[in-house]
């Protein structure tokens, strides 16, 4: 097994997080119960521009959904994979062609390749981890369901 540590910096995270401004979601799914589209969701409520790279769908969240990285026509920041880990080499691929800065692979999208080709053409990668837990750690919005309650105590009330 590989040592995930090196992609999975905490400096690295919180400045993908704080730069990007626009977020490539390849695999994002039209599907509300999906984990992509919760995420993509998110996202864009928290201020990303949040563009669907799905070739099965041609609109997720109000936003034009395009069938590869190649035919997004405007600059990416951030490529955010929810797909097979063996999908990752191409991906990897485009995402340089692009010119992304980063390439964020979430839980379980884990291939060798796919790192070195990204790294290689100077994305920053980070494997194995979700963005939008990720934003939540480091801009205090973490809580067990995933959302800010607002609410500072745990103790219900007027549910009898």
């Amino acid at each position: 097994m590989t040592d995930l540590s090196r992609y999975q910096d905490p400096k690295t995270v919180q400045r993908v997080l704080h730069t990007a401004r626009t977020i490539a979601i390849v695999g994002l799914s039209s599907n509300e119960l999906r984990a992509s589209y919760f995420v993509g969701y998110y996202l864009k409520r928290h201020g990303y521009r949040v563009i669907p790279v799905n070739p099965r769908e041609t609109e997720i969240l109000g936003e034009t959904s395009y069938p590869t990285l190649l035919d997004v026509p405007v600059p990416v920041d951030v490529v955010n994979v929810f797909r097979a880990p063996d999908a990752l080499p191409g991906i990897a691929r485009e995402t340089a062609r692009i010119g992304a800065a980063s390439l964020w692979c979430q839980f379980g999208v884990i291939n060798e390749e796919g790192n070195r080709i990204a790294e290689d053409a100077g994305a920053d990668v980070i494997v194995d981890r979700c963005i939008k837990i990720e934003h939540a750690r480091y801009f205090g919005r973490m809580h067990w369901l995933g959302f800010n309650t607002q609410r500072i105590t745990s103790v219900r009330t007027g549910l009898q």
